[in-house]
């Protein structure tokens, strides 16, 4: 038994027009014992109809003014309120959909706080409870099965809480779960910010955190293995290598390298007949003096680069020469001015790095002569493995000692510059991708939790950073994981300010959303054209939500509904609370 509010009036296709009476007006209403709300925007009404109780939301609502009553002297206004049905109660378990409508005189009933609890999801016992509905004040336990089953969207402007509602939703998974993932799940959080690298989500001995770092020595380091450097797609992502013409080269360079990798010194050998053929070619390239000084360098060989510095071009000619000496392709020169110093150098401790520049030297040097290649069109490539040589040292390492498997992994990116910030994302996305592809069974045996915050920063088509080609790359490796990645047991959760910025493709293949506050234009008309299960009344709010409260909606949920989210302690809240001014200035 419940509290009967009114009755349908009209029945306007999906929308209703029921009157109600004046004693459920008030904000609060008692019956046996429990407390009910009273009739408002956005409270939910049951209607009677048969055995069958159907669920409406209120609207909107108004007096009807051209009937009156008279009540002891007194006039009074029809008060009517209209209403969309959303579902409704059969055998006490709510079905989500219009499938039966009211007719006129069928009596509303105010709804229990279970049973508002129940259109939304399972009760707070359920146990994954994340905040409360916003007007009903109603814990609410998330579908936890459906929700990490799928790709995740958290969306809203800066100091909306969005930070709250991700570290809140993998804190709770953990809290819960932590124990019975084992070794089934990863998790990988890439943290822009260094949000996530104190005591948030998950205790220490189940996390590992790499803090990256470019302004210095002291930083982790992502550790990549051999074979997965030495790949064509990884050294296009660190050095932006065009399509064309630069991706190529980078091929052969592996290919020279796979092909004599057994051979015992096969990078010195390779060193030394490079520079042989280069001062006895029959149409020798000046550009290729430049690049042997570079591999001089590099292998710090004091007396090639002695030798090397005294060679000069002679344009007359078109040949190098020393002492009035000239290299011409019999070899005569070569072997009187340069092979006793090459046949003397020593190549050892080249790391992975130095080991790719010389070979890339040597390479396009060997282009040159065969006439496969044009300089400047390799040259742009060189320089940018020159100029990231420096930065990638400090936050990758090739055969590095691998982190102990645990349940989370946090990498920090607050300490890179910017380039690093745009390429390392790919790469350890691919890694991660990649090697969970290769282990994987068919359907999936375990997943990975791809979580990256402040989206915008990697995923934005906005950008003008970098080249277009490469743009549209570092896209199409994200875009490939949404798409493709649910099949092997692949989920990546983005959080962003700025929807309207980050490929609409990544974004029309989120599953479930939280939308804290967004003003933007741009991003409220991403929202209103990719999100099918966002009804009008609460995209209406999203403008206006306060701290913490969010619009959720989604495949795992039946209905869009409104969330503040409850606030994290101290201790587990991500390192991105506003500045209190008051103390600051005190």
């Amino acid at each position: 038994m419940t509290i009967q509010v009114g009755e349908v009036i009209a029945v306007n296709g999906v929308k209703i027009t029921l009157k109600i009476q004046d004693e459920s007006s008030k904000e609060s209403l008692y019956f046996d014992g429990e407390k009910y709300k009273g009739v408002s925007i956005r409270e939910y009404l049951g209607i009677q109809r048969g055995f069958r109780n159907i669920v409406c939301i209120v609207e909107g609502e108004y007096l009807d003014e051209s009937r009156v009553e008279t009540q002891g002297g007194k006039v009074g206004y029809i008060r009517k309120v209209d209403a969309r049905p959303i579902g409704y109660f059969e055998n006490d378990e709510f079905k989500d959909g219009i499938k039966f409508m009211p007719m006129i005189k069928d009596p509303a009933f105010l709804l229990q706080e279970e049973k508002i609890a129940a259109i939304y999801g399972k009760s707070s016992s359920e146990g994954f409870v994340v905040g409360k509905m916003l007007k009903e004040d109603i814990p609410i336990s998330l579908p936890w099965q459906k929700l990490f089953n799928s790709h995740i969207g958290i969306f809203g402007n800066t100091g909306s809480g969005k930070s709250n509602t991700l570290a809140k939703l993998y804190t709770v998974l953990f809290e819960k779960k932590a124990n019975s993932i084992g070794d089934k799940s990863k998790f990988i959080i890439l943290d822009f910010n260094g949000e996530y690298t104190s005591d948030q989500l998950i205790g220490a001995d189940s996390k590992t955190v790499h803090k990256l770092a470019t302004n210095s020595d002291d930083g982790d380091k992502f550790p990549l293995h051999d074979e997965e450097f030495w790949n064509p797609e990884t050294l296009s992502i660190l050095f932006q290598a065009t399509q064309n013409t630069q991706r190529p080269f980078l091929n052969r360079i592996i290919e020279g390298r796979k092909k004599f990798i057994a051979a015992p010194n096969a990078l010195l050998n390779y060193t030394k007949r490079t520079i042989e053929a280069a001062f006895s070619a029959a149409s020798p390239k000046p550009e290729t003096l430049d690049l042997l000084r570079n591999v001089a360098n590099i292998i710090d060989n004091d007396a090639l680069k002695a030798v090397l510095k005294e060679i000069s071009w002679h344009g007359g000619r078109s040949a190098f020469h020393r002492n009035n000496g000239y290299f011409n392709a019999d070899g005569v020169g070569y072997t009187r001015e340069l092979a006793p110093v090459v046949e003397l150098i020593n190549i050892d401790g080249l790391d992975s790095f130095d080991q790719l520049v010389v070979r890339a030297y040597l390479q396009l040097t060997r282009d040159l002569i065969y006439g496969y290649v044009q300089f400047e069109h390799i040259q742009p490539l060189l320089k940018r493995i020159d100029s990231s040589l420096n930065s990638l040292r400090k936050v990758v390492e090739v055969n590095g000692q691998e982190v102990a498997n645990r349940l989370l992994t946090v990498i920090s990116l607050k300490r890179c510059n910017n380039e690093m910030k745009k390429v390392l994302p790919l790469l350890i996305a691919k890694h991660y991708y990649n090697e969970h592809k290769r282990i994987v069974e068919n359907p999936p045996n375990k997943t990975i939790h791809f979580i990256v915050d402040e989206a915008h920063n990697v995923l934005s088509q906005q950008s003008t950073r970098e080249h277009e080609s490469w743009k549209d790359y570092r896209l199409e490796l994200f875009e490939e994981i949404i798409k493709e990645g649910r099949k092997f047991g692949m989920f990546i959760t983005i959080s962003s300010q700025r929807p309207a910025d980050i490929s609409p493709t990544i974004i029309s293949q989120l599953h479930n959303f939280f939308i804290h506050r967004l003003v933007n234009d741009r991003d409220l008309f991403l929202l209103d054209n990719t999100i099918t299960t966002l009804d009008g009344l609460s995209k209406g709010m999203i403008p206006h939500l306060a701290k913490g409260c969010c619009v959720v909606t989604g495949t795992s949920f039946d209905l869009p509904m409104v969330l503040q989210i409850d606030p994290l302690p101290d201790t587990k809240r991500p390192d991105s609370d506003d500045v209190n001014l008051t103390e600051l200035w005190a």
